[in-house]
């Protein structure tokens, strides 16, 4: 079945761009593009896209803004973040306001549409550099309690995964199965009292 993407970027040559990339590629559907977020809500019941690639710089209601919206009204649709920003306040708001993913714009398209598939597989990309703020956010905000809730080997798969890899590559990084990441994954989330990824990177940032 095709993943259904929507497209949210007010730069039409770019938005234009994306959405070709979409069409052209097997097992991807377009589900829409838009210039601003006005009409979320029904664009959003109207098509049902499984991911959503989201400008944040974005005219009236801004893309994280629309995010937290999409979190709280289409749970499970995955926003990933495609913008030019990189600053930690909106990395961070963007990831606590529920976004799954966190790409540059400066991403190569062939890396925009390996993200999209990692999303819907149930990994959380994250730019490079992204993902090393993150990493020392978590580090420095993680309470040592909380820490010690964790067994070393369930740290190394949230880590993994606050690093933007999908379940596939925590399997093979740490040598385990994909049932076995989705079992450490269930332990996380019963520790962290969280149901996403999302959530247990934001809890860490909030803490």
């Amino acid at each position: 079945m095709a993943i259904r993407i929507s497209i949210y970027e007010d730069n039409q040559p770019l938005r234009d761009a994306l959405a070709l990339l979409v069409q052209t590629t097997d097992n991807f559907e377009l589900a829409g593009a838009y210039g601003d977020c006005l009409n979320l809500d029904q664009q959003m019941t109207a098509h049902r896209p499984d991911v959503v690639l989201m400008d944040i710089d974005l005219p009236e209601i801004s893309g994280i803004e629309a995010t937290l919206q999409l979190h709280r009204r289409f749970p499970d649709t995955d926003v990933l973040i495609l913008t030019v920003f990189d600053d930690s306040d909106r990395v961070f708001d963007a990831i606590k306001a529920g976004a799954t993913g966190y790409l540059l714009k400066k991403t190569p398209p062939a890396r925009i549409l390996e993200a999209i598939q990692e999303v819907y597989e149930g990994g959380a990309p994250m730019s490079p550099g992204i993902a090393r703020r993150v990493m020392k956010s978590l580090h420095r905000s993680t309470a040592p309690h909380e820490l010690d809730q964790l067994t070393p080997r369930e740290a190394t798969v949230l880590a993994l995964l606050a690093a933007g890899n999908s379940y596939k590559m925590v399997a093979a990084e740490a040598a385990i199965s994909i049932d076995t990441v989705r079992t450490h994954i269930r332990r996380i989330y019963e520790k962290l009292h969280v149901h996403s990824v999302t959530e247990a990177i934001a809890k860490y940032l909030t803490r």
